[in-house]
C-alpha cells in the first residue's frame, strides 16, 4: 500500500525467507557446507583487511607516520603525539565501557566460549562492539593485538550464517571454527596456521569431516587479503639449511623457559588487572592512566606500542645487545599488562609472538656466553623462542609449527619449533593448565580449558531427566499401613513427605515390611536421604556427584531447598544412561558418521 513504511529486515532475514529447499540443501549434503565455509572465509578476509587498514589508518593520523611505515618499527617518537593519544584516547576507551556497560549490558561470548557452551552461538551485534573496542585501542597505540578482534568478527559473522541456515548445532560449531580460520589465516597469510588455530583452539578437535570447510574458509580468506593488503606479515630472514641434532637439546631447554615466561605473563596481566580494581581510579578513568604508563614506556623504546607487527621484523635483524634484548622484554611484558590490565580491549597474540622472539634471542646470546665449542644460531633461538612463548600464552601447538613453516619455508626449523612447542605445551599444562583465553575464563567462573562442546552436559538438566509421576507417603503413616498400601514388589522405594508436604526423605520398601518393625511403628522411623535431594536445574555432573555424596542410587527432586515440595525422582542409572547416550551421539557428530 502507497505511503506505508515497512519495516527493515535484519541481517540475515532474506536467508530465513530462502526457499525451503535451499536451506535443506545446506543442512544435508557437505558440499553446499563447504560453499558456505568459502563464504564465511570472503567475510573473515574483508573484515581482516578493513580492521588492519583501520587500525594503520588510525596510527598515522595519530603519530604522523609515512603511509607504509608501522608504528612499533619507528625508532623514535613524538613525546607529545605519544602521550595525547595514549591519554586521550585511553579515556575515550574508558568513557565507551562506561556507556557500553549501562546502555548494553551484554558481555560479548568469545569464539572458544561460544563453541564449549553455547552450541557455536554467537551476537554479531556484541561482537562488533568488541571490534570497535579493539580498534581503539590498538589504533591509539596501546599495547594490544587485533587478533583477538579478527576471530571474534569472523566467527561471529559465520555463527549469524550459520543460524540464519539453520544449520544444527555441530555445524554451526564447525562454521564458527571457520569464522576463526579464516580471520587468522588473513592475518598471518598463513591458510594452514589458520585451519589448525580453528582445529586446536576453536573447534576443540580435528576429523575428515571438519578438513575440508575449515581448510577452504582460511584459502579464501588468505586470498582475499592477498588480493586487497599485498604486503602482508612474513619473515625475511635468513636460515641455515640444516639443524644439528645436538642444538635439540638446548631446543628443549628453551620451550620450557618459554612456558615460564608466558605464565608470568598472564599471571602480571591478571595482577594489574587486580590492582586496577582494587584502586580507587574509576573505571571509566583506568584506561587513560594506562595510556598514560604506556606512553612514559615507549619513550624509553616505541617498540612496545601497538600489537608489534614492524618491532618483531626489527627484532629479528637488528644486532641489539642482550642489555638491550632484556629490557626490551621487561618494557613489552609491562605495556601489554598495563593495556590489558587497565581497559583496553585486544589480545596477546602477536605480542607473545614478539617477546617469544626476543627471549629466543637472549637466550642464544647466554647461550653463546657459556658454550665454547658450538652455540645455536640467533635466529635459530628466535624463532624457536616466538613458536614456543605463543604456545604458552595461545595455545595451538600445530598452530605455531605451521605458522614457522609457512613464515618461513624451513623443514628443519619446524621440527624445532614443533618439539620446543609440545615442551612448552606441557609444561603450562602440567604447572598452570590454562591458556591465556581460557585463563579469562577460569577467573570468570567459567570452567572451561578448551573449546570441546561442554554446553550440551549443561542442557542435560535434572529437570529434563527425572520422572515426574512420584507418588509419595506421609511420614506420620504406620508401618501396618503402609504394608497394606505399597505391598513387597509394587516398588523398591518411596518418597516420604511431612505433614506439610515437604520433603522428609526415603524409605525403603524392603526395610517396612521386615520381620523385626513393628506394625504399630511409625513410618519416619525408617527415613534416609533426609538432607539429600536434588534440584531441577543441576547438571548431569552435579547429579552425579549428589549421589556419590549421598551413596544412594536415588534421589527426590524438589522444586527449592527451601520449600522442598516434591516434584520429581531421579535414579543413577537412568542418569548414567542418559549421559551415556549423549556421548555416544556427539562422538558420533564428530565422526562424521
Amino acid at each position: 500500500m502507497p505511503g506505508v513504511m515497512r519495516p527493515r529486515r535484519a541481517l540475515g532475514a532474506w536467508v530465513l525467507h530462502a526457499p525451503q529447499t535451499f536451506r535443506a540443501l545446506v543442512r544435508s549434503d557437505e558440499t553446499w557446507l563447504v560453499l558456505l565455509a568459502a563464504i564465511v572465509g570472503l567475510a573473515a578476509g574483508l573484515c581482516v583487511t578493513a580492521m588492519g587498514a583501520t587500525a594503520q589508518a588510525m596510527h598515522e593520523a595519530l603519530y604522523g607516520l609515512p603511509s607504509p611505515e608501522r608504528l612499533s618499527g619507528q625508532v623514535d617518537v613524538s613525546p607529545l603525539r605519544t602521550f595525547l593519544a595514549l591519554t586521550i584516547g585511553g579515556l575515550a576507551v574508558g568513557l565507551m565501557s562506561a556507556a557500553i556497560m549501562r546502555w548494553w549490558p551484554v558481555r560479548a561470548i568469545d569464539p572458544i566460549e561460544a563453541n564449549a557452551l553455547f552450541g557455536g552461538r554467537m551476537s554479531l551485534k556484541d561482537s562488533l562492539i568488541v571490534v570497535a573496542q579493539t580498534l581503539l585501542s590498538n589504533g591509539v597505540g596501546a599495547s594490544v593485538g587485533l587478533e583477538a578482534g579478527y576471530a571474534q568478527i569472523g566467527s561471529a559473522a559465520a555463527s549469524r550464517l550459520g543460524y540464519a541456515f539453520r544449520l544444527r548445532r555441530n555445524d554451526l560449531r564447525l562454521l564458527v571454527g571457520c569464522g576463526a580460520a579464516g580471520a587468522i589465516a588473513a592475518a598471518f597469510n598463513a591458510p594452514l596456521t589458520g585451519a589448525f588455530y580453528a582445529f586446536e583452539l576453536v573447534i576443540g578437535t580435528y576429523t575428515l569431516a571438519t578438513l575440508a570447510p575449515v581448510v577452504t574458509a582460511a584459502i579464501v580468506a588468505t586470498v582475499v587479503a592477498r588480493l586487497l593488503s599485498p604486503e602482508l606479515y612474513g619473515f625475511d630472514i635468513q636460515l641455515p639449511t640444516a639443524i644439528p641434532a645436538v642444538d635439540y637439546i638446548p631446543v628443549l631447554a628453551l620451550g620450557m623457559l618459554a612456558a615460564l615466561v608466558g605464565i608470568a605473563i598472564m599471571r602480571g596481566v591478571t595482577l594489574t588487572e587486580e590492582a586496577f580494581r582494587r584502586s580507587r581510579v574509576p573505571p571509566w578513568l583506568r584506561p587513560a592512566i594506562g595510556g598514560l604508563l604506556v606512553a612514559g614506556l615507549a619513550m624509553v623504546s616505541p617498540q612496545v606500542l601497538s600489537s608489534g607487527h614492524a618491532a618483531l621484523q626489527v627484532g629479528m635483524d637488528a644486532p641489539y645487545t642482550l642489555q638491550h634484548v632484556a629490557l626490551l622484554i621487561v618494557l613489552k611484558s609491562a605495556a601489554s599488562a598495563i593495556s590489558l590490565g587497565s581497559g583496553f580491549r585486544g589480545g596477546l597474540f602477536f605480542a607473545s609472538l614478539f617477546l617469544g622472539a626476543l627471549l629466543g634471542k637472549l637466550f642464544a646470546g647466554l647461550l653463546a656466553m657459556v658454550t665454547v665449542t658450538h652455540a645455536v644460531a640467533p635466529i635459530v633461538c628466535a624463532l624457536v623462542g616466538m613458536s614456543a612463548l605463543a604456545v604458552a600464552v595461545v595455545g595451538g601447538p600445530l598452530t605455531m609449527a605451521f605458522l614457522a613453516l609457512e613464515s618461513t619455508g624451513s623443514l628443519p626449523l619446524t621440527v624445532a619449533v614443533l618439539l620446543a612447542s609440545v615442551v612448552s605445551s606441557v609444561t603450562v599444562r602440567r604447572t598452570f593448565g590454562y591458556s591465556f583465553a581460557t585463563w579469562r575464563f577460569h577467573l570468570r567462573g567459567q570452567a572451561i580449558r578448551s573449546a570441546v562442546d561442554i554446553g550440551w552436559m549443561r542442557s542435560l538438566t535434572v529437570g529434563r531427566m527425572m520422572r515426574r509421576e512420584t507418588p509419595t507417603v506421609r511420614a506420620d503413616t504406620s508401618i501396618g499401613a503402609f504394608r497394606r498400601d505399597v505391598p513387597l514388589g509394587a516398588a523398591s522405594r518411596m518418597v516420604v513427605v511431612d505433614s506439610a508436604d515437604r520433603y522428609a526423605g526415603i524409605v525403603q520398601v524392603a526395610d517396612a515390611h521386615a520381620q523385626q518393625v513393628a506394625e504399630s511403628a511409625r513410618l519416619d522411623s525408617l527415613i534416609h536421604y533426609e538432607d539429600d535431594m536434588l534440584l531441577p536445574q543441576m547438571t548431569i555432573k552435579e547429579a552425579v556427584s549428589a549421589f556419590e555424596q549421598a551413596e544412594s542410587d536415588a534421589l527426590a527432586v524438589v522444586d527449592g531447598k527451601d520449600s522442598r515440595r516434591v516434584i520429581g525422582l531421579l535414579t543413577e542409572a537412568h542418569a548414567l544412561r542418559r549421559y551415556s547416550e549423549e556421548l555416544e551421539r556427539r562422538r558420533r557428530e564428530l565422526s562424521g558418521e
